[in-house]
């Protein structure tokens, strides 16, 4: 047979005329008349054969016996197709292969369910047979996708003058943000291993030993509860830089982007980026990942609304809550069947309720309207931009569960009322985010961002004084209203980094026992440093329009962090717990908590 091979997808009608080898799987066999069709499949798409009754040494008897599924190797001459079979969905669907020569190269049972795009199959049999799921067309085409973006990413940090440095998988457990996973120790008895939640620490060390501008394209872990756009492993672009400020590294990353987009969608990205400080965020659309694409803005009521006749509003104003308002333009005809499972909706972040007021044709409807003067309502109306039409939603409480529920309640409603473009690709930065927050069931001070990023220079004095006004040199990249990565300029210098351990409530003991290492490092030298880290495979679930990040990993895991292919996590022996020091919980056997299917 000839050597070398002609990739599938790839025979174009030029080639008519040419003798080619090609190497795939048996998508589907058809048996017309005598003459037998095959769908041929591998990497770089589907080309079909043809198997003529005429075929010497019994091949004709061999391609009868082909199923789907199926590892072949053949050499055919490329031809037209006769006309009127051409299939303009394929982009071989002007030409075929005529084959001359053949070999099964492996058999194949029947396989769980058809290799073929928009399957409707259970997820749970996809994972279980994911390396059938990855043969699939459209999960090629992601995995391509998500190598495409790594060779850019690299190509242009090396041009940028990033070294990319590994950085260890087997740590220090720093559980500050989420659970850390833990690996035991066989030779340092009752010591574990923390599994990175990113790489922080190690590039900050990087940049106390001169490296200056390091990358790391890094495998992450987290031992969190899963969604949609997250798993327990997960990868990130890790990046950090020395002499630098905000100014710096937010145009660097928006040329990376930018770059990513067009070469990868063909889009181009207007820079520079819009920015929304946090508090500005928050104040407009009630999230610190706006999605921008559509309106539905919230509106500060509550000096309209302080003296009102409505009690809940005026309690609210009184204790120092919020009041605010998002209009939803043409939506009076909502029926109150769904203006009942709005108020539900809402109820799920914490809100005590869901006022209304309706400016339908007929005049306006509401159960609050009784307890407003004409001037108020006319004074609402004024302020959220309202017109016959529309509906006035209201939420009253603490600002947080504010902001909440009206953040969600405006992402709810562009959905029902179908407001947000599909291929619009709306970037922005949000920055000045808080450096600290008050975390409630700990009663202490809690790292906004993480407890290794500098607060503004002007807000340094505040730390003493107080610390939740204080912002920090912390920035976000938000694509279409997912966050798509952070950073921030970090802290180089130790009193200010024991003096923000000191008020998360690490005491100098606790301090020096978790980051001693850093805080010691600190005193030999430290540039001033920064960096960014994006989420790889939210990128790609963007690029590729998926909206569940399994479908952009090869190997996921459940949302009970399980494999079910290899059935992961499993059982060990009782040697091997043994070996490492390890006894179950009494009443607790090794393996009870098997792998789940969800």
């Amino acid at each position: 047979m000839l050597k070398g091979r002609t990739e599938a997808g790839l025979l174009t009608e030029e080639m008519i005329g040419q003798k080619v080898k090609l190497f795939g799987w048996v998508q589907t066999r058809r048996d017309h008349g005598g003459v037998i069709f095959v769908d041929l499949r591998d990497r770089s798409g589907v080309v079909q054969v043809v198997f003529n009754p005429d075929m010497a040494n019994e091949g004709f008897l061999s391609a009868e016996r082909l199923r789907s599924e199926y590892v072949v190797e053949l050499e055919g001459l490329v031809r037209q197709r006769p006309e009127g079979s051409e299939n303009p969905s394929m982009t071989t669907g002007g030409i075929e292969v005529v084959v001359g020569e053949f070999a099964i190269l492996n058999r194949a049972k029947t396989p769980a369910f058809y290799i073929q795009d928009n399957l409707e199959v259970d997820e749970t049999v996809r994972l279980k047979y994911r390396y059938l799921d990855l043969r699939r067309p459209e999960l090629q085409k992601v995995l391509m996708v998500k190598h495409k973006v790594m060779q850019i990413m690299r190509s242009f940090l090396d041009q940028n003058g990033f070294l990319e440095i590994e950085t260890p998988i087997l740590g220090r457990s720093t559980p500050e943000g989420a659970r850390d996973y833990l690996v035991p120790s066989r030779v340092n008895q009752g010591c574990f291993y923390g599994l990175p939640q990113s790489p922080q620490i190690y590039k900050q060390l990087l940049m106390v030993a001169g490296v200056e501008k390091y990358f790391q394209i890094a495998r992450c872990f987290r031992d969190e509860d899963l969604r949609a756009d997250r798993q327990p492993e997960f990868t990130q672009l890790d990046m950090e830089m020395s002499f630098i400020e905000i100014e710096d590294i937010i145009p660097l990353m928006e040329q990376l982007i930018a770059k990513i987009f067009l070469e990868v969608t063909g889009k181009e990205i207007p820079l520079p980026l819009p920015r929304l400080s946090y508090a500005e965020a928050m104040e407009r659309y009630g999230s610190d990942k706006p999605d921008t694409r559509f309106g539905l803005e919230l509106v500060d009521v509550a000096q309209v609304v302080r003296e009102s006749g409505f009690k809940v509003f005026a309690d609210t104003v009184a204790k120092g809550g919020r009041v605010m308002a998002v209009c939803a333009k043409g939506c009076s005809g909502m029926p109150r069947r769904e203006l009942d499972d709005l108020t539900k909706f809402v109820s799920q972040y914490g809100a005590k309720g869901l006022a209304y007021i309706v400016l339908a044709e007929e005049g306006m409807k509401s159960p609050i309207i009784k307890f407003f003067t004409e001037e108020e309502i006319q004074r609402i109306i004024a302020a959220v931009g309202g017109e016959t039409g529309d509906i006035i939603f209201f939420c009253a409480d603490k600002e947080d569960i504010v902001f909440h529920a009206l953040g969600n309640l405006r992402i709810e409603l562009a959905k029902r009322l179908r407001l947000i473009p599909g291929d619009a690709v709306n970037c922005l930065w949000v920055t000045e985010f808080p450096l600290l927050e008050y975390d409630e069931e700990e009663k202490r001070f809690a790292a906004k961002h993480h407890q290794f990023t500098a607060p503004m220079n002007e807000d340094r004095e505040l730390l003493d004084t107080d610390p939740l006004n204080v912002r920090s040199k912390a920035y976000d990249m938000v694509l279409n209203g997912m966050e798509l990565g952070g950073g921030s300029i970090r802290i180089h210098q130790r009193d200010i980094q024991e003096k923000i351990f000191k008020l998360i409530g690490l005491s100098e003991e606790e301090a020096h026992e978790k980051f001693g290492y850093l805080l010691d490092a600190f005193e030999y030298g430290t540039p001033p440093h920064g960096g960014l880290a994006f989420g790889l495979d939210r990128l790609i679930m963007i690029l590729t329009g998926r909206d569940n990040i399994r479908d952009v990993i090869a190997f996921p895991k459940t949302q009970s962090a399980s494999c079910l292919m290899m059935q992961a996590p499993s059982a060990v022996s009782g040697q091997q717990l043994k070996e490492l020091h390890i006894k179950t919980e009494s009443g607790v056997k090794n393996g009870q908590n098997k792998t789940q299917n969800n």
